[in-house]
C-alpha cells in the first residue's frame, strides 16, 4: 500500500469523522502538544475510511466495518466512538411501527450502520425489507411504508418528526448483551515512538474538558441536549467490554459476508 511520503519527523496525517460526537476527541488533539504535529482532516465516516485504504493518512477513526478490509490495520488508542446502550443518533425512523415497513433506505455515511441494521433485522426484529442506498437528502422524502436509517448529526430533531424511532445501539444491546463499536482509531503505519501515549493523553484530557466544550458549541436549534448525549449516549473507552462486541459484530459480518447488501 502506498503512503504519503512523510518522514517521522513530519506532521501525521489523520482522518476523523466530522460528527458533534467526535468534538470531545478533536478537542482535545487541537488542545495537546500534539496540534502542531498532525495534519487533521475532517469528513464523513465512509470518507474517512476511503482516505486510510487509498494510503492518504496514517491514522483514522473509521466505521468498524472496515477494518477487515484494511491490510495490516491495528486498532490505535484506548477510545473509540461507541454506545453501552441507546446511541440515540443511529437508528431507524419511520411513521409506522417496523413489522408494517416494507422498505427501508440506507443512509450513505457509513457501512458499519448499513450491515448491523441487516443484521438486526435478521436475528432480532426478524423482518425482511426491501433495501435502496439512500442518495444526499434522502432523509426528506419518505413514504409511509418506509424507513430511514439514519446516522450522525442529521437525526438530530427527527425524534419529533417521526413517531417511531428504533436505535441500533439499544437493539445491539438486547440482542447480545453487550456494546456496540461503531468507529475506532486505526493506523497501518509506523508512527513514531510515544505518539500513542501521547495520543491518548490528548484524548483524555478532551473528554475531561466536556463542560468546557458544551460552552463553546452552539445550542442545538432542535433542542438536542448534547450534555447528555457526550455523557450518556456515547461511549468513548474501548475496553474488554467494547472489543467483545466489536469481535463479535466481526464474527457476524462473516457470518452474512455473501447475504448482506452491500
Amino acid at each position: 500500500m502506498a503512503f504519503p511520503s512523510n518522514q517521522l519527523s513530519e506532521k501525521i496525517n489523520i482522518a476523523a469523522v466530522s460528527y458533534l460526537n467526535t468534538k470531545p476527541l478533536l478537542y482535545g488533539l487541537l488542545n495537546s502538544p500534539l496540534a502542531g504535529k498532525i495534519n487533521l482532516m475532517l469528513d464523513i465516516p465512509s470518507a474517512c475510511a476511503s482516505k486510510m485504504i487509498h494510503g492518504e493518512v496514517e491514522l483514522a477513526l473509521i466505521p468498524t466495518a472496515v477494518i477487515p478490509q484494511i491490510p495490516n490495520a491495528t486498532l490505535f488508542s484506548n477510545y473509540c466512538i461507541g454506545a453501552q446502550n441507546k446511541v440515540k443518533t443511529v437508528g431507524i425512523f419511520s411513521y409506522k411501527p417496523i413489522d408494517q415497513l416494507d422498505t427501508l433506505i440506507l443512509d450513505f455515511h457509513s457501512r458499519t450502520s448499513v450491515l448491523l441494521v441487516q443484521i438486526l433485522l435478521k436475528e432480532f426484529w426478524q423482518q425482511k425489507l426491501h433495501f435502496i442506498a439512500g442518495q444526499p437528502g434522502f432523509e426528506n422524502h419518505v413514504s409511509e411504508n418506509t424507513g430511514l436509517l439514519i446516522i450522525g448529526d442529521r437525526t438530530m430533531g427527527l425524534h419529533e418528526k417521526y413517531p417511531y424511532f428504533y436505535d441500533l445501539g439499544e437493539a445491539w444491546r438486547e440482542h447480545t448483551s453487550l456494546p456496540f463499536v461503531f468507529a475506532a482509531w486505526v493506523s497501518n503505519h509506523k508512527v513514531e515512538e510515544n505518539f500513542e501515549d501521547d495520543f491518548n493523553n490528548a484524548l483524555s484530557a478532551g473528554l475531561a474538558a466536556i463542560p468546557e466544550l458544551l460552552l463553546l458549541l452552539p445550542d442545538s436549534p432542535t433542542g438536542f441536549d448534547l450534555k447528555s448525549y457526550f455523557s450518556n449516549n456515547i461511549y468513548y473507552h474501548l475496553d474488554e467490554d467494547m472489543k467483545a462486541g466489536m469481535s463479535l459484530f466481526f464474527e457476524k459480518l462473516d457470518q452474512y459476508s455473501n447475504h448482506l447488501f452491500q
